[in-house]
């Protein structure tokens, strides 16, 4: 288990088909996890963090699924934390740092990265043991 989840007490792990519909199933579940949680939705982390799981699992959908039959979310949240992953078996680690270039921010992984350093959370990627997979962690701060 991660060092940061055994620091939040509440945690979820969902696994769908790496499908479309995968997106909409992540974000759903997000929501429903984070009410059982006590997490008011009106809070300015909530709205940026779903968008950011979506832009992720998007992300597992589009470029992983020839490679990773299945998605991973991870969802954790803790008295002044929110944390998520999303994990897919695609060898390839993206460059979070490296998310649009020259000024210019492109695709998911730039709106990632401005969102989570708007609020100043942070995106990690951290390969598989066997590096055939890859999880993108997510932490911001409630």
């Amino acid at each position: 288990m991660s060092p940061l989840l055994q620091h939040l007490p509440h945690r979820h792990v969902l696994t769908l088909p790496a499908t479309p519909p995968a997106v909409r199933v992540a974000r759903e579940t997000a929501e429903q996890a984070l009410a059982e949680w006590g997490v008011n939705p009106g809070h300015r982390a909530v709205a940026p963090a779903l968008l950011i799981l979506s832009e992720l699992v998007t992300n597992s959908v589009r470029h992983a699924s020839p490679l990773s039959e299945q998605v991973t979310v991870t969802y954790a949240v803790g008295d002044d934390c929110l944390a998520f992953a999303v994990h897919d078996r695609h060898p390839h680690r993206p460059r979070l740092n490296g998310a649009g270039t020259g000024g210019r921010r492109r695709g998911g992984l730039a709106t990632v990265m401005e969102l989570t350093g708007e609020l100043g959370g942070t995106a990690v990627v951290r390969g598989d043991d066997d590096g055939r997979g890859k999880s993108i962690w997510v932490t911001l701060p409630l």
